[in-house]
């Protein structure tokens, strides 16, 4: 028999107000018990609470939400009482003590909602996504997320291919009436239809996961020793977080700072000034200096020779200095220490240029995960053939490609590894 869980699911003690859930087949039970008396469904109404012995607890707001129709499927009952630590910790005693009711785990409410239907695996790792969000970008693409537009999209692709489907089984079973249309013009329409909708799937895939937005995009600041590196790594992140020294070498291993500019998240890194050394630990902050840039969503390179990478953002640093005033050719930008526009410049080309490697707006919020199966489903639709049993069972592929995206076949150690992400009372 399933247990019956409680969580505090507001903010964490002490505050105004603290929201305890109850979710399971004791939930009722659970409330009349602390209660006495149960409120109308869905009504809200004060009620005394009381322990086992029938000591006073609080007095508190309570609302009951009969399943299935509540957020994790079940019976619900959300007690809202003065939100200071030890009313909230007697309130939780006080739950503890009642037989089959125990404390929920990270994420256990969620968790339900998923295996009772009321959510998919998409709208949960949303949600997930959601309660990390610290960016605009971010709080648009997992609410998008959770409010299953992701979802909704899938829906859609396995209802086409659905049908497709049942053309071709339809052709193989009956191919022998009259009024069902078969023949290879049949297979190949179908085969035509099939691909049309696998390019759909594999150009809503092909663009940047959504896990950019959430990571941050990697910045390397990179250059020869004294370019100026740590310099405008604390210009870029308003804060001292590197040692600016004359002295060469001063930058050993890579230094990272995390900025948010324009409703995007970015993570800047200083890494050692590349150059010929037999210093053993300033060859290994060399060696990782070059792996950084390799990994690099954007460089920004402040030698004076070309950069080692294309699309790197060439800095014209210390413009500052005698001699250097003058943007010389081929460079993108220059910066000095006296000028904060020179930096709000920088930051302008780096938005412009983070702009193509983030998800857009109107793109579906697809993660890694997503992407991969998308881009599954679409080779199996893309396949074609005239062979009818080759091609259903191409379809059948694609839909299991397509349905694994929502959670139809997801195993135990990934949802341990989404739902550990919550907190107590999700």
């Amino acid at each position: 028999m399933t247990d019956t869980i409680f969580a505090v699911s507001s903010g964490r003690p002490p505050a105004a107000i603290a929201v305890i859930r109850v979710s399971g087949p004791g939930a009722m039970a659970a409330g009349t018990a602390l209660a006495g008396t149960l409120p109308p469904v869905r009504a809200a109404r004060v009620r005394v609470l009381r322990d086992g012995a029938g000591a006073v607890l609080d007095r508190a707001l309570v609302i009951a939400f009969p399943g299935p129709a509540t957020a994790t499927g079940e019976d619900l009952v959300e007690l809202h009482c003065h939100g200071g630590r030890a009313i909230v910790a007697a309130v939780e005693r006080a739950l503890a003590a009642l037989p089959g009711c125990r404390r929920a785990e990270p994420g256990e409410f969620t968790r339900r909602a998923l295996a009772n239907g009321r959510i998919d695996l998409t709208e949960a790792e949303g949600l997930a996504d959601l309660l990390e969000a610290e960016t605009e970008a971010q709080r648009v693409a997992a609410l998008g997320a959770a409010e299953g537009r992701i979802s909704r999209q899938v829906a859609a692709w396995l209802d086409t291919v659905a049908i497709l489907s049942a053309r071709i089984e339809a052709m193989l079973d009956h191919d022998d009436e009259d009024d069902v249309v078969g023949g290879a013009d049949e297979v190949a329409g179908i085969a035509g239809e099939a691909a049309a909708l696998g390019r759909a799937i594999a150009m809503a895939a092909d663009g940047p996961p959504i896990e950019r937005l959430r990571d941050g995009l990697r910045v390397v600041i990179a250059g020869p020793p004294n370019a100026g590196k740590s310099t405008l790594l604390n210009l870029m992140s308003e804060r001292d977080a590197a040692i600016v020294s004359p002295i060469a070498g001063t930058t050993r291993d890579r230094i990272e700072a995390s900025v948010t500019r324009g409703g995007v998240a970015y993570i800047l890194l200083d890494t050692a000034g590349l150059t010929e050394t037999e210093d053993r630990i300033e060859a290994i902050g060399v060696e990782r200096a070059a792996a950084a840039m390799a990994a690099a969503d954007l460089l920004l390179w402040l030698g004076d020779e070309a950069p080692p990478r294309a699309d790197a953002i060439w800095v014209h640093a210390r413009a500052d200095l005698p001699g250097r005033e003058a943007l010389p050719a081929g460079r993108d930008v220059a910066v000095r220490q006296d000028q904060p526009a020179a930096i709000g410049a920088l930051w302008n080309l780096v938005g412009e240029r983070a702009s193509n490697l983030l998800p857009r707006v109107d793109a579906l919020p697809l993660r890694v995960r997503h992407r991969a199966l998308c881009s599954d489903a679409a080779r199996w639709l893309q396949a074609g053939g005239d062979d009818p049993l080759l091609l259903g069972e191409h379809l059948r592929q694609a839909r299991r490609a397509l349905a694994a995206i929502t959670g139809a076949d997801t195993t135990e150690v990934m949802l341990d590894a989404l739902f550990g992400r919550f907190c107590l009372g999700k």
